[in-house]
């Protein structure tokens, strides 16, 4: 069972708590990383712009209705008015645009003169949780009930405490299955004086919906801090948990202010038989990467002008799809900024953490930095025709010396073993020259 959500999989319980390098980045687009490949990842959308933020909390949560309850620390008292029921499809939309990806290019035949290609780039366009308690006995625990709203399936609270034991009495004798010992990561969020946007599922509301699954829960505040709470999330968690954050800012990049934020490794050429185990290479190569880092950063995944994208995922997140998620700036006379720059900058972030590793919340800073990246992995396929002439063979004299360096990325990036590597290569191994005579090998052996 799990709602992974804010920022960072607040889990069920408490939360439910030789080729040319610079062929810029076109190319054709044959696969994608989506958050599909990493267990029970969370998935997070942030718009900001200034101190406003509009917060999209993606729901997986597997198990029984009655057992769910989120408690998620917000700045402020929320009005009903700042508080929605979403969609899933949008952050759907989302990954896909923003997931890493593989692209491929065939080699064409070198003993063909070049020719010039001209491009014309275009954008893309009753439950288990009871009745709260009555005043007295909420009073006597120094917890209050600032506020109360029912929203699309979720009864909702807002709460305020004064200590964090009482807290945790309050939300146990109300119903809430938390984890044990929840107060000591309750207790800086109450010495912060954040309040607690508490929700369970109204089964009544809920079946009314129609929906098969909960739907995501949006909220929109306002507050100097840029941050996510995820220490909350880590009460009951049982291992290191993965969050995917996308921020969208009108203006630029977003990275962490408290943890490194780097790039995850990218634009390297691999073996192309990787086109068949994306699902294995990508998580291979995140999980390299995260140890490198000493498991302390937050990678970098994509950044990208919303306006277009290249190669794509999936196409950009049209005006309508970007208000549901909350984009409220949007220019109603070009909103896609076509012909320049769009409105809006994505970053997807990808982070693994523990408590160990993780010790304090997100907090975030939005940069002027408006330089396009994405995890991007290279497929080139040989040409398997006939070679007669020098530039033929000198082909295939560079191309063992290619096939050998994506075998050794490829290592490098994953872990894999190089003699793996080497054999599942086939055909395309260094050593097995395509176009080339299996005798070959002997005849510039006393050149």
């Amino acid at each position: 069972m799990r709602f992974r959500l804010l920022a960072a999989g607040l889990t069920a319980g408490l939360v439910t708590l030789a080729a040319p390098a610079a062929e810029a980045f076109c190319g054709f687009y044959v696969g994608k990383a989506d958050t599909s490949l990493f267990n029970e990842a969370s998935q997070v959308v942030m718009v900001r712009d200034g101190e406003r933020t509009v917060l999209t909390m993606s729901n997986d949560y597997k198990g029984e209705l009655t057992d769910f309850a989120l408690v998620v620390p917000v700045p402020t008292v929320l009005k009903r008015e700042q508080l929605h029921v979403g969609e899933r499809k949008y952050v759907e939309r989302l990954d896909a645009y923003s997931a890493p990806r593989l692209v491929e290019y065939f080699d064409e035949d070198p003993c063909t003169p070049p020719r010039r290609v001209y491009e014309k780039r275009a954008p893309a366009a009753p439950s288990a949780a009871g009745a709260p308690m009555d005043m007295a006995r909420s009073k006597s625990l120094g917890v209050t009930v600032e506020a109360q709203y029912t929203v699309g399936e979720y009864d909702i609270l807002i709460l305020s405490a004064k200590e964090s034991e009482g807290l945790e009495t309050w939300l146990r004798e109300s119903g809430y299955k938390i984890p044990p010992k929840a107060s000591k990561a309750l207790a800086p969020y109450v010495k912060q004086d954040m309040k607690f946007f508490v929700a369970k599922v109204n089964l009544k509301e809920q079946k009314a919906t129609g929906f098969k699954y909960l739907r995501p829960l949006q909220m929109a505040y306002e507050s100097k801090k840029f941050m996510l709470p995820i220490r909350l999330g880590m009460a009951n968690a049982t291992g290191p948990q993965d969050l995917v954050v996308y921020a969208l800012t009108r203006q630029g990049r977003v990275e962490s202010t408290n943890y490194r934020t780097v790039k995850v490794p990218s634009d390297m050429d691999i073996p192309v038989f990787v086109k068949g185990e994306f699902n294995k290479f990508y998580p291979a190569l995140f999980e390299k990467a995260h140890e490198r880092e000493e498991k302390r950063a937050i990678f970098t995944e994509y950044v990208w002008d919303m306006g277009w994208c290249d190669p794509c995922a999936a196409d950009p997140l049209n005006p309508e799809e970007l208000r549901n998620l909350g984009v409220f700036w949007l220019d109603e006379q070009n909103p896609n900024g076509r012909g320049g720059g769009s409105q809006v900058v994505l970053t997807r972030m990808h982070a693994r953490y523990d408590g160990e590793h993780f010790p304090e919340d997100l907090v975030f800073q939005a940069t002027n930095d408006r330089q396009n990246f994405q995890a991007r992995y290279v497929l080139r396929h040989a040409f398997k025709g006939e070679l007669k002439c020098e530039a033929g063979k000198q082909y295939l004299t560079n191309l063992d010396t290619r096939h050998q360096k994506e075998a050794e990325a490829l290592a490098n990036l994953t872990g894999w073993d190089l003699g793996t590597i080497t054999q599942k290569m086939g055909d395309d191994a260094p050593g097995k020259k395509a176009g080339k005579e299996s005798d070959s090998w002997y005849k510039k052996l006393w050149k």
